[in-house]
């Protein structure tokens, strides 16, 4: 349906390995999805971005007046509560203690899944990232895609189909150790490593974390054809460092943290810069 809503995370997805994958057309499921925007994210670490997604701060567009993608005046997700300003009309106005429980206030079911730790529901952090959807799955690391469409196409098929729905998916395969099912390469040691050292390789980690990437855009096609006419945002949460000035991984505060790709359509309709101006 139309007002259904589906918001996946590539996790530590860097932008410049999108828009690699992406030029390339070797992405043609996430690419069919909407144009690619150079974003910037809330935060450079897993919690820190999905703490400020579930209160409608997503990514945002540096520079750009576009009503959907400005940084700061654009919200496809508008909390009611006082100081979250909008200039927005055409997203969703929400009550409630944050994203998710809006959507469940309109009458939505709220399915979530994560992969990395920081949903883990065995420790308080991860309890409070998955504690607002009504069902949510932890998938217990970070190549666990197929188990996660699995678990989100059961629970899809189990509820009322003339419900809405809000689908939250955290990808895993493109964190560290940069590895998914099938993979010609070894799970570990992972060639980026927090802080640095010997084993560290850039030109692996890019190969890769764009490999994962495109293995990710196979798995994806049969969820993002079942929201092909809704509301959907898939975007990183932050990047990762390969170097750079001699950092390693993220949680650090850098452009190759906080780059992240972007990609988002409203009730079917792909945005694009100046596009969101012109939807009714």
């Amino acid at each position: 349906m139309k007002e259904d809503v589906l918001f996946i995370s590539l996790d530590s997805c860097r932008y410049d390995t999108f828009e690699a994958a992406y030029l390339a057309g070797t992405l043609p499921h996430l690419a069919g999805v909407a144009p690619l925007h150079r974003a910037q994210a809330p935060s450079h670490f897993t919690y820190g971005s999905h703490a400020a997604f579930w209160m409608g701060f997503t990514p945002g567009v540096e520079g750009c007046g576009d009503p959907l993608l400005n940084p700061k005046a654009g919200k496809l997700f508008r909390m009611a509560f006082s100081g979250h300003h909008s200039r927005d009309q055409q997203g969703f106005s929400l009550d409630g203690a944050n994203v998710i429980d809006g959507f469940r206030r309109l009458g939505y079911r709220t399915i979530g899944s994560g992969a990395v730790d920081w949903f883990d529901p065995s420790t308080e952090t991860g309890a409070v990232l998955g504690e607002p959807f009504e069902r949510f799955h932890f998938a217990g690391n970070t190549w666990s895609l197929s188990n996660q469409l699995e678990w989100l196409t059961a629970e899809l098929a189990d509820g009322a189909q003339d419900q809405p729905v809000f689908v939250f998916l955290n990808v895993g395969e493109t964190h560290v150790p940069y590895w998914h099912e099938g993979a010609d390469w070894p799970c570990r040691p992972s060639p980026c490593i927090a802080f640095g050292g010997d084993r560290c390789d850039a030109q692996e980690s890019a190969r890769r974390q764009r490999a994962c990437l495109e293995w990710v855009d196979a798995q994806l096609a049969s969820l993002l054809k079942r929201f092909l006419e809704a509301t959907v945002l898939i975007c990183a949460d932050h990047g990762d460092c390969w170097g750079e000035d001699g950092l390693w991984e993220h949680g650090i505060s850098h452009s190759a943290t906080l780059t992240v790709p972007l990609l988002m359509q409203l009730r079917g309709e792909p945005i694009a810069q100046g596009a969101s101006a012109n939807l009714a």
